[in-house]
Formats: C-alpha cells, structure tokens, sequence
C-alpha cells in the first residue's frame, strides 16, 4: 500500500503521538495473516484507517474519543454538517472551547472535537486534570478542518467495527483471541521535559501501568496473539520487553515547543 494513494483513508484528528509517519516502517512489519484487527489504544488511529480492516476491534478509554467515531460511523452527513457550520475565529474557538462536551448532543461535541483539534495550536489534543480541552487558538485561517470525502471513507469502515469505551486490559482480556493481531500504541514514557504523550486522558499513564501494560502483553502472546507495540526509546522498555524482538526508529515530535529538538526515537515492539 502507498501513503500517495488517494483511497487511502487519513484520521480524522491530529494526535499527539499519531502514527501517519511510521506507518512504512508499521505495516511491513504487521504478520501476513491474523483474523481480528485489535486496538485498544485508538488515538486517531492512523494505522486503523490505513488498513480500512473488516470487522476491527477499537476501544479507548478517552470517551470523547469513542463519541466521535461512533457519531462517524453512524451520522456521518450530520457530523460534516455540523462541523462545516463552524467559523475558524480565535472568539469562536474560545467560545466552542468553553462548552462542556459531555452536555451537548452526541454529534454536537464529535464536531466540537474535530473544529478544535484542527483549528488549535499544533492540533495537539491535551486535557487538564478536570478532563477539560486547554490547548490555545492557532489562528491559522489555512486549516481545512472538515474532508468531506475522507469523512464518508472513514465512515464506511468505523460501520463495519466493533467501538468500545473502556480500558485497555478490559478489552484485551474480553475479546483478544489467538491468532489475533494487537497493535498497541499506549501513552509514551516521557523521556524529556516537553514529552506531553502521558496527558492524553484527565488521567495519568505512569511507570506502574507501563508495567501493567507489559505483563498484558506477555500473557497475550502466551495465548497466541500476534502483538505489536510502539513505545519511545527508554531503558524501561528493554528491561520490560526483553524476550521480544526491539526495533528502533527516527522520527519527529511535532509537539516540541522548540522546532529544533523536534526529532526522537520511537521503538517497535513485536512477539512474533
């Protein structure tokens, strides 16, 4: 599959930490054969799309997240209608950005969610600890923030997937079978100052769940299960993953304040 093809479905947010760039370094190494696509760390889920896999599992525990698709997969021409009613100004982000998501209507705060993180400094989705969006305007009037075409796309397969809110270890253990292939690209370990990776829910993703995450991982892979993982480069990780095979990659963190330092190091994790 070529990244230039145009059928090719891209996400529909950014994400900090989204897997566009990586993905012909991902799919290469995918297994050539599995039966359920499963990932419980959806994000925007770049390789998701890229792949379009019939009857995928998703899940996130971030439930504005999970609204969204599912709102995409069932009111897709009401989503593009609303989302393309929104004017990209810093009072009407500011004013869009002060509602509470949890009190407007299902497609209402899918479409808030996407006008935001496309029209917000770096498109990167970060929340307080109140679960409340805080990134500031970006004011660029160039940002296109409603792919009609891609919407419908991304509707077709979000039809065909099984979406669920919740925690990863619950997924995993309910409906991770053999011969299944997870992908997994949890919250990084920070490895710096600026890594915002682990602010990706109102809710922490420290060392103990990094250790939690690991000992899920092994007994999926004594069950069967095909496993890929993605992770930054740190040393927590070759203690944790030492029986499996570690790759390493270049990449770059658009999330950086300061675009020189922009660059980093993400690993690929596999069990098969």
């Amino acid at each position: 599959m070529k990244r230039s093809d145009n059928s090719v479905i891209k996400p529909v947010l950014k994400w900090a930490g989204g897997k566009s760039q990586m993905l012909d370094d991902i799919i290469p190494r995918m297994p050539q054969q599995y039966t359920t696509y499963i990932e419980p760390f959806i994000g925007s889920g770049a390789l998701f799309f890229a792949l379009a896999p019939a009857g995928a599992i998703i899940a996130d525990s971030n439930s504005e997240l999970i609204n969204l698709y599912t709102v995409i997969a069932e009111e897709p021409e009401r989503f593009i209608e609303k989302l393309e009613s929104y004017e990209n100004t810093k009072d009407n982000f500011y004013r869009v950005r002060s509602m509470d998501w949890k009190k407007l209507a299902p497609v209402d705060a899918a479409a808030r969610m996407v006008f935001l993180n496309k029209t917000c400094f770096n498109g990167l989705y970060r929340v307080n600890k109140n679960g409340q969006f805080n990134t500031p305007y970006a004011d660029n009037k160039r940002t296109t923030y409603c792919d009609s075409e891609n919407i419908m796309r991304a509707s077709m397969v979000l039809k065909q997937t099984t979406i669920i809110c919740g925690d990863y270890h619950d997924i995993l253990f309910k409906y991770a079978q053999k011969d299944d292939f997870v992908f997994l690209d949890p919250p990084y370990i920070p490895i710096s100052k600026y890594s915002d990776f682990k602010r990706y829910t109102k809710d922490q993703f420290g060392e103990d769940d990094q250790r939690r995450l690991a000992e899920d991982i092994h007994s999926l892979h004594k069950k069967g299960c095909k496993v890929m993982m993605t992770n930054s480069n740190h040393p927590l990780i070759y203690e944790l993953y030492k029986d499996f095979n570690i790759e390493v990659f270049q990449t770059r963190r658009m999330i950086n304040k300061d675009g020189n330092n922009r660059t980093g190091e993400d690993v690929i994790v596999r069990t098969y």
